[in-house]
């Protein structure tokens, strides 16, 4: 299943499936939500999820899909490869990851390799995580800071609550944020959540 909010894109990527004996595109998806309709409807073995789409983006889809459907491998195809787009996609299960500038044989090879059990990366993403030094995990301070942002509280209130001040508290989101590879406290709470963090 392709699932993409743009028409051309779909159509483009369909048309590098048509001949191609072992695989058939099944459905299509213009968004996240629409993605878990047609899932249940065809129950397809792989599908090719853009990220940034409107409604329900790839991430919400792709850890849906995971709960209702562990059978269903999901590769991310996007033109988006930043770390926290890597990481959020990762952290979600993802089966692969590729760049839309994929040659045809490359997105072949991933489908092929993903129904079968198997993990795809684009080359330059698998260059970066591997040059990628390992980073710690959020200390104890910075993962209480963490869940009082996930419960809303505003960093005059989470200073209050800890007793540190509001400079502090910028200084531990800082730190979580290069800990998790992300660049906002939404995100940050999400990664974390689903690391099992808080």
């Amino acid at each position: 299943m392709i699932v993409d909010d743009h028409p051309v894109v779909r159509d483009g990527l369909r048309g590098m499936f048509d001949h191609v004996v072992d695989i058939e595109v099944v459905a299509e998806a213009s968004d996240g939500f629409e993605a878990l309709v047609m899932a249940r409807r065809v129950r397809p073995h792989v599908v090719l999820m853009d990220l940034r789409m409107p409604g329900l983006d790839g991430v919400g889809a792709i850890q849906r899909l995971r709960v209702d459907h562990p059978e269903i491998k999901v590769i991310v195809l996007t033109t988006y490869d930043t770390d926290a787009d890597v990481t959020r996609a990762m952290a979600a299960g993802v089966a692969g990851y590729l760049l839309k500038d994929a040659p045809r044989e490359e997105l072949h090879r991933a489908v092929r390799t993903a129904a079968a059990g198997g993990a795809v990366l684009a080359p330059s993403i698998a260059s970066a995580l591997i040059g990628r030094p390992s980073t710690p995990e959020p200390s104890r301070r910075e993962l209480e800071v963490l869940r009082l942002v996930a419960r809303g509280s505003a960093n005059k209130e989470i200073a209050r609550a800890l007793l540190i001040s509001e400079t502090t508290v910028k200084t531990h989101l800082k730190h979580v944020f290069a800990k998790l590879g992300v660049d906002s406290r939404a995100a940050a709470v999400v990664v974390a959540m689903e690391r099992g963090l808080i």
